[in-house]
């Protein structure tokens, strides 16, 4: 018997002369591209320039000066919104921090200067503009994909009621030198949106509808967008939320980036009457993301054995507001 052909994820590449203008041939076939994958997937790599080699090392330069403050300081990093804050359960070996609405300078300044009294301009500066980097991509295959489902009529809508979160996380080596663990149980995001990224270590794993688990190796100009708990309801099920985990390889220690897209607080998400139909019956009732994320902490929180992790095995979307 011969080896079989390790699976991949879909790549849609957003560097082609005219993918990110609204409205050309090259716009209308990528779109086409993103609902396939997001249904089938329910997420792709993203070919992507917007965050160059250079931007992407200051960047992941500046989370080691991040996470090399003391653990008392990191714990400085506190909001209310849930998920938001300093998380380090294990910080020996796993930590994460949170910037809320990373796409407004002023946010991510306010940040840093709670960790650094004095200021941190050039973080402030990186962060900063990979947040719009990413955003401004997030921004693009969303309208895609809305145009894509016939629902564009709901773009500015949906676009307007969300933030962005901006998650940047440690996983420390392993002690026993190449030997693997899990560094994130199985999960799916609680989001609308995600885009992923992460150092030359990699470790993020993602799991196929048919229960096969994919092994992602990016680029130097790639990232994966992922559809999250909350996009995957309000879609009525159209598209695929999968689950994913980080496994932990070697003995280097890895940095990840992920950039949420979060309904604003307060903003109800209720299926739109045009995805509702004999094949997609309604499946899930309006909801509010926050009061969702609470119902989550209070009732399915499950801190990870050992590996630092803060994420169930998995999402509870449909027990929560399905029908």
């Amino acid at each position: 018997m011969g080896s079989q052909t390790p699976l991949k994820l879909p790549v849609i590449d957003f560097t082609t002369p005219g993918a990110l203008n609204h409205g050309s041939s090259e716009w209308d076939s990528l779109k086409v591209q993103v609902r396939e994958a997001l249904k089938e997937y329910g997420c792709f790599e993203a070919v992507y320039n917007g965050l160059s080699p250079e931007l992407r090392k200051a960047h992941f330069g500046a989370l080691e000066e991040l996470f090399d403050l003391p653990t008392d300081v990191k714990k400085l990093n506190v909001y209310e919104k849930p998920f938001h804050s300093y998380g380090g359960h294990d910080p020996t070996v796993f930590e994460t921090m949170g910037v809320d609405r990373a796409n407004v300078f002023q946010e991510v300044e306010n940040f840093t200067n709670t960790l650094w009294p004095q200021g941190n301009p050039n973080l402030s500066k990186i962060i900063y503009s990979v947040s719009r980097q990413v955003a401004e991509l997030d921004g693009v295959v969303r309208r895609m994909l809305l145009e894509s489902l016939g629902i564009e009529k709901y773009w500015e809508e949906h676009i307007n009621s969300t933030d962005y979160l901006l998650r940047v996380n440690r996983y420390l080596a392993s002690q026993n030198g190449d030997e693997s663990h899990l560094g994130a149980l199985s999960h799916t995001d609680k989001t609308l949106t995600s885009i992923l990224f992460q150092n030359e270590v990699g470790g993020l794993e993602i799991q196929t509808k048919h229960g096969d688990w994919i092994s992602v190796k990016l680029s130097s100009g790639s990232v994966i967008f992922m559809v999250g708990d909350a996009l995957y309801a309000w879609a009525n099920g159209h598209l695929y939320n999968a689950i994913h985990r980080v496994m932990m390889r070697g003995n280097i220690t890895r940095y990840s980036t992920g950039l949420f897209s979060i309904p604003r607080a307060g903003y109800v998400l209720k299926v739109p009457e045009e995805l509702v139909d004999e094949e997609h019956p309604l499946q899930f009732k309006p909801f509010d993301h926050f009061e969702y994320l609470n119902f989550f902490l209070t009732q399915q929180f499950n801190p990870g054995s050992g590996s630092g992790s803060t994420i169930p095995v998995v999402s509870n979307i449909k027990d929560y507001c399905g029908i």
